[in-house]
């Protein structure tokens, strides 16, 4: 940046969208927060302070809602409840979060008039991507990008497309221990003067406010998914302390528990993350600080497996398949042998609404339906068993794959992201291999009812989803 790269920051994780020197007479140092949405554990905000710290200059934060494809009320009520609580700690460091209605590269490029630079976290997404370029293309300042929610940035992770984990895993061990660090959280020296820098903001205080004045103002937004609330509320403070809850009382049990959706031994953190509410730096550091204290070695290794290595594999597809959400995308062989079968008789022929109100013969498919559709998430496990059974009840894999990929962005509160994009691939044979050739699956994968009650206590499962249903609603 002027020829200097972050100290505070691994230079690996700025790209340079648009050089040059920063603006002389500039007002703040913005940074754009859309995808880490937390007010800590933030590299894209530390390298915002670190050169207003240089600059003498305070940093000003900035994010737009907008129309987001296929989100709905429930997945913006996560989210405001998370700016909510990023506003006021920022505040507490001096720093503004301004909230706004509007196509995010234009609010963006209105204050970036007043900056000597802009900042903004990492983009996988081509709605996301697409609004760093035009904001690029639309100021005369500097503008980097902040790797901030993956552990070991995706260009450095590998240079191409990875067939499989065992193809990544290696590369990310060899890197990780050059970013898996405590994150500095850099003081502000100068704070910023007030909060009154663009007409039309937002108080993400009130969620529900908020989403009604929206579309009182004529804006639309899909309210028929309820929030969650009561049983996922967003933010920052909340991820960490539902994260610690997990370090004292369920790592112990993650190993033996994790494929076992009747129990509650996951760490619960994908919709955090999904939202960058929280780091995947910060929880590895906390999950290996807490394992070597209390010998939970194993344990610990099998959680990094799931957020290291499987995490930032479906980051690695997003970033260099451009066609991510697309049936075209899958492995040639999957694609091959699910064509073969296409023909095949199917099980049953169910409806999209049958499938959406778990109307099907399947009583564990149905459990797991209702989990997802009140609750807005699934246990890891059975969302593997959910996603294979719908090959049964579609005419084609490519009805069954637009189904299940329209049913995860619209219900999973840590849906459309990287990871759902590669959960719904992984169905259909993405970074997996073929096995023995079946009817309708042919040589990808199946998962059977009998092969679930052998593995897991799908009663305990059934009774566990009827009481978090019955709280939700409560």
């Amino acid at each position: 940046m002027s020829g200097r790269t972050g100290e505070s920051v691994e230079a690996e994780r700025i790209v340079t969208h648009r050089g040059g020197e920063v603006r002389r007479g500039a007002k703040f140092v913005l940074y754009w927060m859309q995808t880490s949405q937390r007010p800590w554990d933030n590299p894209a905000l530390d390298l915002a302070i670190e050169q207003a710290n240089r600059l003498r200059l305070p940093v000003v934060t900035a994010f737009a809602l907008t129309h987001y494809p296929e989100a709905t009320l429930r997945h913006y009520t996560f989210m405001l409840e998370g700016l909510a609580q990023t506003q006021r700690l920022l505040a507490e460091r001096g720093i503004p979060l301004l909230v706004k209605w509007q196509e995010p590269w234009r609010f963006i490029a209105a204050l970036a008039g007043d900056a000597a630079l802009v900042v903004c976290d990492g983009a996988y997404l081509r709605p996301t991507t697409e609004w760093r370029r035009k904001l690029a293309a639309a100021v005369d300042c500097p503008v980097y990008e902040v790797e901030s929610d993956v552990v070991v940035p995706v260009r450095v992770a590998s240079d191409k497309r990875e067939f499989a984990a065992r193809t990544i895993r290696k590369k990310l061990r060899s890197k990780v221990d050059d970013y898996l660090r405590e994150p500095p959280n850099l003081e502000l020296l100068v704070p910023a003067p007030g909060t009154d820098l663009h007409d039309g903001l937002l108080d993400p205080s009130d969620p529900a406010g908020v989403l009604s004045s929206i579309q009182s103002a004529g804006h639309t937004i899909d309210d028929s998914v309820h929030p969650v609330t009561r049983l996922y509320p967003g933010g920052p403070e909340t991820a960490l302390r539902r994260f610690s809850g997990f370090l004292e009382s369920r790592l112990r049990h993650y190993s033996a528990h994790r494929n076992q959706p009747h129990t509650d031994d996951t760490s619960g953190m994908s919709m955090y993350l999904q939202y960058g509410q929280i780091s995947p730096v910060r929880l590895l550091v906390e999950a290996l600080r807490h394992a070597e204290r209390s010998h939970h070695q194993s344990q610990y290794e099998d959680f990094f497996e799931e957020l290291l290595v499987r995490r930032e594999l479906a980051y690695n597809y997003c970033h260099y398949e451009p066609r991510y959400d697309r049936y075209e995308a899958l492995p040639e062989w999957a694609r091959k042998t699910l064509e073969e079968h296409a023909g095949d008789e199917r099980e049953s022929h169910y409806t999209d609404e049958e499938l959406e109100n778990g109307r099907t013969s399947d009583a564990y498919w149905n459990a797991c339906m209702r989990e997802m559709r009140e609750t807005g998430y699934m246990h890891n496990y059975v969302r593997m068993y959910w996603g294979k059974r719908v090959l049964l009840w579609s005419a084609s894999p490519q009805q069954a794959y637009s189904r299940l990929l329209a049913m995860n962005n619209r219900y999973f509160l840590d849906g459309l992201n990287p990871a759902s994009y590669a959960n719904v691939g992984w169905i259909f044979g993405l970074h997996d291999r073929p096995w023995t050739e079946r009817a309708v699956y042919g040589k990808v994968r199946i998962m059977t009812p009998g092969g679930l009650k052998r593995k897991c206590d799908m009663p305990a499962y059934i009774e566990k989803v009827d009481r978090l249903a019955r709280f939700v609603h409560a």
